[in-house]
């Protein structure tokens, strides 16, 4: 009997523990210990150095493979004999064999269980341990060290089973020239070989990606870049890593034209009259990566970013391109792998290569349709119904940083996370679930943004329209801890509110087409002025006490972060505000300098010296403050480690230069901070709202947080309307300014709204621009498309109705403005 309650008990036991019992996974005395079941690819190996070095900082030692380790990990593809026994332990197979890069993590009696459907599938799952256990994905990238913990504990509550929502998913790395690259090659390689970024490099871009469950890259590929598959065991490390590569939209068959096609040996670039050096430079790279995992690029441009060389009617484009595809196709059949239809491949109609593809431009129907963005992240076009039912599926090719027209963003990377949602999940809604890639110069300062564009294609539903903010305040948690987090959150919200107004590298008001380098040699700066101005009570000063208050938040929550954070609150927090507060210190307080010196004469200029001086001060000292701050990063910053990664004026553009000031102060002055004006004052003759503050509105108006000058602005589906009224004792001719946020129509149509102000006839304004239009690019740089409708305003209470005509109609703010003519930049709401 006392042998039957002992049986029983035990029983009880294992029965708890695989129902709801805790499973201490460290104890804090013996080290964190793991057993791999049967095979497993080499990126489980990569995974475990990763984990192991994780508990190194989370418990004092590294993991351990131990027989009847506490973590039991089973890759299912190459274990499919232990199917049987995780199914008694009560793992979900049916939902994990099968899919793409899935994982369970979940209690198996007195283990951790980490069941991986492949082998990426099966890294996700163990570095999800290291989640779990306080690790950031940027814990190398971002120096964030986690907190020592004395006892780690797994139960139901952690369980967890993942597949992603896109893919393949991963980044570009673009424009690499000014700061991840010259890094990477001088201090971090230290190599001999200009520009290279060789397999030390690439193995910790890899394991961030890993971090954040991606599984894709593109790699650099700039003037100056040697090709990825140049470089010895760059190769080699994508594959133990599980790493696919693929190539930008002018690079096909993972070759890197710039770098690797040779002119005087192999002659022109071109495949009308050069076919069989083309084909033969193709092959080779095919020969080269045969038996890994690869994304190829299909189609032809020019050598980089030009269109395909010889052709020149569009009969000649298509019959071109059309015969260039025909044959890679059977070049990759030939080479490769015989099932060129499972082989993953992707089509990029990429500027003039769209007109070509609806002329009638056949692309097999398993080749994924990867669609752009403008480069200011506006998705340009999306699969239409008909494209939505390829096999092939549809991609994304989209921007966190830029080079080109109308003006680079390669500093800073501020993309209001609102935008990045909206227009991501528009992508996934028309079936754009094969390939996600982001553009980025550096993932180390893309931190934040990068991660919730891979947070969406690893999980579509994990961020909504209304939790995006805490997507953002949960990120700032996990880095710098709750309390500070938590304080945190207002000022860096607010950071990209601020940046949605005007990106600090757009501040100079330039375009980069009409730059002047004679005029603006490299050490003297242009003479524009910005459009902020005194109106509404001086905008310009709102918009400096606006930053400063930012600066002041950042400063207390510094005081709760933990000693061994502050380089990473350097680098995702203090650098980015007070950089970018700087240059708009210095651009508005050089322009207030100006505007009381120009066409003054001597004895109007008497009692604004002083002012000029000050202001005058202001702006330089902001200039060295910028100096300052990068000379901190590249030569400070954790003791050096990220030497040359940050450039504090990427491509020695005029915006960054010294400001331009009517006085240059003594060496010993010091102007002290500006006492800004710190609200709006909206006048008797005007009337400002936020979108989202609507009186009534249809069904499936959503607002969408972090998007828009208002932080909130309002998607409007086709046929929606949203409606407001407002009472006014003014009468007259006004003007009714709707601020959108610039969206593009994502498909042939048009992209329409309608305005209704009280009984007067209805107004149909359309957004759809031409690609680089002077009204585009003044919309994409201020982040609103601002229209303008002259209206009669009779007195009394109004109702303004705003009505959808056209998908992907976003609402941003709007204002009847009684003083038709007023200049100003921002409108004047007041919540």
């Amino acid at each position: 009997m006392k042998k039957i309650c002992i049986l029983l008990l035990a029983l009880l036991s294992l029965g708890s523990l695989a129902n709801g019992a805790e499973v201490v996974w460290f104890d804090g005395v013996r080290p964190v210990s793991y057993q791999v079941q049967g095979k497993s690819s080499p990126v489980v190996t990569i995974a475990l150095d990763m984990f192991a070095g994780d508990m190194q900082l989370v418990t004092g030692q590294r993991a351990v493979s131990r027989k009847d380790g506490t973590i039991q990990i089973y890759q299912l593809d190459t274990n499919k004999g232990a199917v049987g026994k995780l199914r008694k332990l009560g793992v979900p197979i049916d939902s994990i064999a099968g899919r793409h890069d899935a994982f369970y993590v979940g209690v198996g009696r007195s283990s951790v269980l980490v069941v991986g459907s492949n082998g990426r599938g099966c890294a996700y799952g163990i570095l999800e341990l290291s989640r779990q256990a306080g690790v950031s994905p940027w814990v190398w990238w971002g120096d964030v060290r986690p907190e020592r913990k004395a006892r780690l504990v797994f139960n139901d509550a952690n369980t967890t089973l993942q597949s992603p929502s896109v893919a393949y998913r991963g980044i570009f790395i673009n424009d690499e020239d000014w700061s991840l690259r010259n890094w990477a090659w001088k201090h971090y390689e230290k190599t001999n070989q200009f520009g290279a970024m060789g397999p030390k490099t690439y193995k910790a871009v890899f394991q961030l990606l890993l971090r954040l469950r991606a599984n894709a890259i593109w790699p650099g590929m700039h003037t100056g870049t040697p090709g990825f598959f140049t470089i010895k065991g760059n190769k080699e490390m994508a594959d133990s890593c599980g790493i696919l590569i693929g190539t930008s939209h002018c690079e096909p068959l993972l070759r890197n034209n710039v770098a690797e096609w040779d002119h005087d040996a192999r002659g022109p670039y071109n495949y009308i009259t050069n076919r069989e050096q083309v084909q033969q430079y193709w092959i080779e790279r095919l020969q080269q990566v045969k038996g890994s995992e690869e994304f190829f690029t299909i189609g032809m441009r020019g050598i980089h970013d030009g269109s395909m060389e010889g052709v020149k009617t569009k009969e000649e484009k298509l019959n071109g391109l059309q015969q260039v595809i025909d044959d890679q196709r059977e070049l990759i059949r030939k080479y490769y792998s015989k099932d060129v239809e499972r082989v993953p491949q992707v089509f990029i109609p990429y500027k003039e290569v769209l007109e070509i593809l609806e002329s009638g431009l056949r692309v097999p129907d398993d080749v994924t349709l990867m669609w752009c963005d403008d480069n200011y992240g506006y998705m340009t076009r999306l699969s239409d119904e008909e494209q939505q039912k390829r096999s092939g599926g549809g991609g994304v090719y989209y921007h966190l940083s830029y080079w080109g027209r109308p003006h680079d963003y390669m500093w800073l990377t501020t993309t209001q996370p609102g935008l990045i949602y909206s227009e991501m999940k528009a992508a996934y809604d028309h079936n754009c679930r094969k390939l996600w890639i982001v553009n980025v110069h550096d993932p180390k300062v893309a931190a934040y943004d990068l991660e919730l564009f891979l947070d969406m294609a690893w999980n579509i539903n994990s961020v909504q329209p209304q939790t995006i903010d805490r997507h953002l305040a949960n990120w700032l948690c996990t880095q710098f801890g709750s309390e500070a987090g938590k304080r945190l959150f207002p000022a860096m919200k607010e950071l990209y509110r601020l940046c949605g107004i005007r990106k600090p590298e757009f501040m100079g008001w330039t375009q980069v087409e009409l730059s002047d380098r004679k005029a603006y040699p490299r050490g003297r700066s242009h003479v524009i002025d910005t459009e902020f101005t005194n109106e509404f009570d001086n905008e310009l000063e709102r918009y400096l006490s606006n930053y400063d208050h930012i600066c002041l938040e950042v400063q207390e929550a510094e005081r709760l972060v933990r000693p061994e954070l502050k380089d990473a609150f350097f680098a995702h927090v203090k650098y980015p505000v007070l950089a970018a507060r700087a240059m708009a210190v210095k651009m508005l307080e050089a322009q207030k300098a100006r505007s009381k010196y120009q066409g003054q004469t001597d004895k109007a200029m008497e009692g604004r010296e002083d002012y000029m001086l000050r202001s005058s001060a202001r702006a330089i000292q902001a200039y060295r403050e910028i100096q300052q701050l990068t000379n901190y990063y590249n030569d400070s910053l954790a003791g050096g480690k990220w030497k040359g990664i940050m450039n504090m004026m990427p491509r020695d553009l005029p915006v960054f230069n010294p400001p331009t000031v009517p006085y240059l102060p003594p060496a010993d002055y010091q102007p002290g901070y500006g006492d800004y004006l710190s609200h709006p004052a909206l006048p008797a003759d005007a009337v400002a709202r936020n979108a989202c503050r609507y009186q009534s509105a249809t069904e499936g108006v959503q607002a969408i947080q972090m998007l828009g000058h208002s932080m909130n602005a309002v998607s409007i589906p086709k046929g929606g309307e949203v409606v407001y009224e407002f009472t006014r004792e003014l009468e007259g001719d006004a003007v009714l300014y709707t601020a959108m946020i610039p969206t593009q129509p994502n498909d042939k149509g048009d992209l329409r709204y309608q305005v209704t102000l009280d009984d007067q006839a209805p107004v149909v304004i359309s957004l759809k621009e031409k690609y680089r239009s002077d009204f585009w690019k003044l919309s994409v740089l201020r982040g609103q498309a601002l229209k303008q409708t002259p209206v009669k305003v009779r007195k009394g209470r109004h109702t303004l109705k705003v009505k959808a005509l056209d998908d992907h109609i976003i609402f941003d703010q709007w204002m009847l403005d009684f003083k038709p003519g007023r200049k100003f930049y921002v409108i004047p709401v007041v919540n």
